[in-house]
């Protein structure tokens, strides 16, 4: 049987329309960090037919990133992680816009990002607890949608990740400490995703100071979740596994 040709968005179509692929191609969403859970976030969204991307990192790939984020590769070692991703949304989709931003994201550098033009969606990838607090000031600040990410470091279970209001997470260390930082500022319904999953004990290592321990499939997870989030956020298209008739904010 031969293969018919139906074009880059027509199965996207199928289930969210041509309306949700025209409201998906005229966004903007911004990204800020472009790791385990960030590049595949992207990859989604790319993916989908977003039509602008503002991606944020400072990070070059190295060795480490390999087990766990779509964009590292050997090749990628030692480059810039804005400038490979530009390339493979360009691979994905040559008609989208990538704007990059280089610096290390802080209470400081991130307000300018919020100033690069008509933000449609911001997700917070980053593991800086200042950058996230601002981040989420700043879009809560400008009324753009967000959703922070919290830990998805020393978790095996794909399974355990919700979403929801942060007030509302448990168990994660790292949403705990948004909350009350949230809190103190009197910022309320900020929309999250975190493990449910108790931190597993590591098995291995020197006893010294090391980030988090990873795996391959959980930071996927994470990010095609949230990926799937703001689809059907910026499409207009029900949440079903929310059962809801209006799309989830």
């Amino acid at each position: 049987m031969p293969v018919t040709d139906e074009g880059f968005a027509s199965r996207t179509a199928r289930l969210i329309g041509e309306d949700g692929v025209a409201r998906l191609k005229n966004s903007t969403v911004m990204i800020l960090g472009l790791g385990g859970v960030g590049g595949y976030v992207l990859e989604g969204l790319a993916r989908a037919g977003v039509g602008r991307f503002i991606l944020a990192d400072c990070d070059v790939f190295t060795e480490s990133n390999l087990n766990r984020q779509i964009l590292a590769t050997r090749d990628a070692i030692g480059r810039k992680k804005t400038e490979v991703a530009r390339e493979r949304v360009s691979a994905i989709d040559p008609e989208a816009e990538v704007l990059t931003f280089d610096a290390f994201l802080d209470a400081a550098t991130v307000p300018e990002l919020f100033s690069r033009g008509d933000i449609s969606f911001c997700v917070d990838a980053v593991d800086n607890v200042t950058a996230k607090i601002a981040a989420i000031t700043e879009a809560k600040k400008r009324n753009i949608p967000v959703l922070t990410c919290a830990g998805t470091g020393n978790h095996l279970d794909p399974t355990s990740f919700v979403v929801g209001d942060i007030e509302k997470s448990s168990v994660c260390p790292l949403a705990r400490v948004l909350r009350t930082e949230l809190r103190r500022r009197g910022i309320r319904g900020v929309t999250a995703l975190w493990s449910t999953e108790p931190p597993v004990k590591e098995t291995a290592g020197d006893g010294g100071r090391l980030p988090p321990a990873s795996i391959s499939y959980v930071p996927s997870v994470a990010g095609l979740i949230i990926a799937g989030y703001v689809i059907r956020t910026l499409a207009g298209v029900a949440d079903p596994a929310e059962n809801k008739k209006d799309v989830p904010l």
